[in-house]
Formats: C-alpha cells, structure tokens, sequence
C-alpha cells in the first residue's frame, strides 16, 4: 500500500487517485498523518480489509512530507559500503547516529535555501515507525515499520564541521528545508525486496548516485535494534539510513550545490522528489 500527505490530510495512493483517509473511516482514522500513526497496527488492519474507491485526485503539487512533524530524526552516518570506501574510512563497528533537528522536514518539492558554499546532497531511504519500540530484536524490527520513504540528508559541510577541533553532524544537516521526504510512504510488503530498495539522484539532469539498500553496512532491522535498545521510537519517527556513494564532497574536484541547481531524487517503487536551490537570503540589519 501506498500512502501520502496531500495538503495536510492522510491519503492511500490508487492508480486512479486518492482515497482521503478520514472521509472513508467516517472519521475512525486521521484526518493527519500524525494521527494515523498513532493506531498504525489498527489502521493498517481496516486499510487491507477492503478496496474503497478513489475519493479524489491525486494533486501532486499538494504532497508534504509523509510524516511531517516526527518527534524524533535520526541520520546514520557511513553506513554504504561503497560510501565509506570512497571516503577511505573503516567499516564502522556499530552505527554512527546523528540527529536532524524536526523543524529540518520538508515536502517532496520546492526551493531550498543555501547556507553557504558547500552544501551537498544525500540521498536515502528513510523509515518511518508505526509503532514503539523498545529494545525490540532485530528479528521483531520490521513490525515496527508503518513504511519507506524517500529522502534527502542536505548537508552545509563548512557547518558540520565546526568547531574545527570538535566536529558535530546534527547542526550542519538540520537548517532549513535540509531533510525532505515524500512523496509517498510505500508499506513493507510492497516491495519486492524491501532489503534492496534502488535509490537514486542527479543534479541537473546528470546523475550522480544510484545504489540499493543492499549496501548498507547496517540494515534496518539492525538499525531499529540498536536504536530501540538506548531508547523509545515513537510513532511517525524518521530513520534516514545512510548515502551511498557519490556525493559531491568526494568528487576530483570536490561539487557542490550552487543557486540554481535542481536537485531530482528517485526510488521506483516510492516515486520522485525535486528540489531547486536559491542563493541565501540576506540577514536584516538589527
């Protein structure tokens, strides 16, 4: 099953347009994605129990982001293989976790502001809980999955390296508009394997990333387990689960996003973002 946020209003995707989540429940279920999340399990039991006709078009210039005010974001950093060989890191030993400030979520589509001179693009597979959990067993971890997503880790490299001496990840890849998602949250079990999803982005029209989940150094069941084990994931939380390779800091000569660029994210089975950047705006004098 397919589900998005359509102008602030859960819907499930059909090939023929969209059924509003509230209005077909007689108000059981929504009409927020936040409020779905919060009964998943039962909510997934009532969307499969029958086929309901499209209530609307699908009005893609409407989507927002799938979950649009998670409580809690979470990054893993070198977690493709191919990502950290380019890098000439070590394969890490446990996951290197970050966070991405909430108020960073954006849409599937839009401008993003640039910071400075050296911001990249990230593009990931991001999950999105349904359900609690804690201390949850990597066998158990899928239960707790509403869905995957598409997504971006926008990174300003100057600030997520600062202070010079004592760099930190989370300030550098949280301002604004530097983690949209969307434009679809697609269930586990629509994907053919949902342990090798293809992701993909390019810059103007040149691609510059494309791999599969099947990379990753940690998977998501891992992912889920370590995290649940030092705390609680709460419904409608965001996992971005790592970049392959290909971003712009590795390139000879390194590239970055300039005012201008267009910035175009793909996955098959989840669907396609883009993304224009704008030159920074200039501060108002106090």
């Amino acid at each position: 099953m397919r589900f998005a946020n359509q102008a602030g209003r859960f819907v499930q995707v059909l090939d023929d347009g969209v059924v509003d989540i509230a209005q077909a429940s007689d108000g059981r279920f929504g009409p927020t994605p936040a409020a779905v999340f919060d009964e998943w399990d039962d909510f997934v039991t009532w969307a499969a129990a029958a086929e309901r006709p499209a209530t609307g078009p699908l009005r893609e210039e409407l989507l927002g982001a799938p979950s649009p005010a998670p409580r809690q974001v979470f990054g893993v950093g070198a977690n493709y293989r191919r990502h950290v060989e380019e890098v000439g890191w070590p394969l890490p030993e446990v996951p290197l976790i970050f966070t991405k400030f909430p108020s960073s979520v954006t849409g599937p589509a839009g401008d993003i502001e640039l910071t400075g001179p050296r911001v990249d693009w990230e593009v990931e597979t991001v999950i999105v809980i349904g359900a609690a959990a804690r201390r949850v067993a990597a066998a158990d971890a899928w239960r707790h999955v509403a869905g995957i997503t598409l997504g971006q880790d926008i990174s300003d490299r100057d600030v997520q390296n600062l202070p010079k001496d004592y760099p930190q990840f989370s300030l550098g890849k949280s301002l604004p508009g530097f983690a949209p998602i969307g434009p679809c949250l697609v269930t586990p079990d629509s994907f053919g394997d949902r342990n090798a999803v293809e992701i993909a982005c390019a810059v103007n029209g040149a691609e510059v990333q494309r791999d599969t989940t099947a990379d990753l150094v940690f998977d998501v069941a891992e992912l889920i387990a370590y995290l649940s084990g030092m705390l609680t994931l709460l419904p409608g939380d965001l996992i971005f689960t790592g970049t392959p390779g290909g971003v712009g800091l590795t390139m000879d000569p390194p590239r970055f996003l300039q005012p201008g660029d267009v910035l175009e994210s793909a996955a098959p089975e989840i669907g396609s973002m883009r993304h224009r950047f704008i030159a920074a705006k200039e501060q108002s004098p106090s």
